[in-house]
Order: C-alpha cells, then sequence, then structure tokens
C-alpha cells in the first residue's frame, strides 16, 4: 500500500480489519482520480487456509468462462452509467446481468433493492 499511496492521483485509501471476521481479511479501498472522476479500486488480502482464500479467484474464472460478449457490454454499460453517488458492488452488476437477465439501469436499481434483502451470500455462477 506504500507504494501504491506515493502515487499522485491516489486521494485516498481505507483499510478494513476483517482478520477477525469469518473472511479474516484486511480490505483496502483505493481512491483515484483519473480526469474529472474518482475511481475507487478494492484489493483484499484473504489469510491462507481459510474458507475464502481463492474463492474469489474462482468466482472470476468463472465470470469470464460463462459471460457472453453481449453480457459483457450490458455489464460495462451499466456501469458506466451509475451515478457516481450510487455505491454498488461490482459482483451485483455481475450476477443481475448473467444470473438474472437484467439490461437496464431501472431495472438493474429494483434488483439491487431486491437483491439487498437477502442474507448475505457470495455469488459463483
Amino acid at each position: 500500500m506504500a507504494q501504491i499511496a506515493k502515487l499522485p492521483d491516489v486521494t485516498e485509501i481505507k483499510c478494513i480489519n476483517g482478520l477477525h471476521t469469518e473472511e479474516h481479511c484486511m480490505a483496502w479501498h483505493i481512491f483515484y482520480k483519473y480526469e474529472e472522476e474518482i475511481w475507487q479500486f478494492d484489493v483484499i488480502h484473504i489469510e491462507e487456509g481459510t474458507e475464502y482464500d481463492g474463492y474469489f479467484e474462482r468466482m472470476a474464472d468463472r465470470i469470464i468462462e460463462v459471460m457472453t460478449p453481449a453480457q459483457k457490454e450490458t455489464i460495462l454499460r451499466l456501469k458506466f452509467n451509475t451515478p457516481s453517488d450510487k455505491d454498488y458492488h461490482g459482483v451485483e452488476y455481475y450476477e443481475a446481468v448473467i444470473a438474472d437477465g437484467i439490461d437496464n439501469m431501472s431495472d438493474f436499481e429494483k434488483w439491487v433493492i431486491e437483491h439487498r434483502k437477502k442474507p448475505l451470500y457470495y455469488w459463483i455462477p
């Protein structure tokens, strides 16, 4: 993180200590100014040998395996059309589009509201 913090366009770094949770991780939220926008990048270190060790790598691999070019285009369009005051999780876009066929912002916003009423789970297609 010290090397990343040296980048002049990094405006903020937040650290969440989840080592004492069931996720056994350290999560870093990096805020990077690109042109007039602030982008958030997340870096998560998961303790080796715990339940989620390798889990998100498997999730990413499965998304790449099953996602069609049209779904990828829809996901990118939704991400770029998301208002800056909204805080959606990246995986929500993938699940909404791939698993449930969401293809527009209005339906996506409704999907997120309903999705967040469910108990927390980690989706893999």
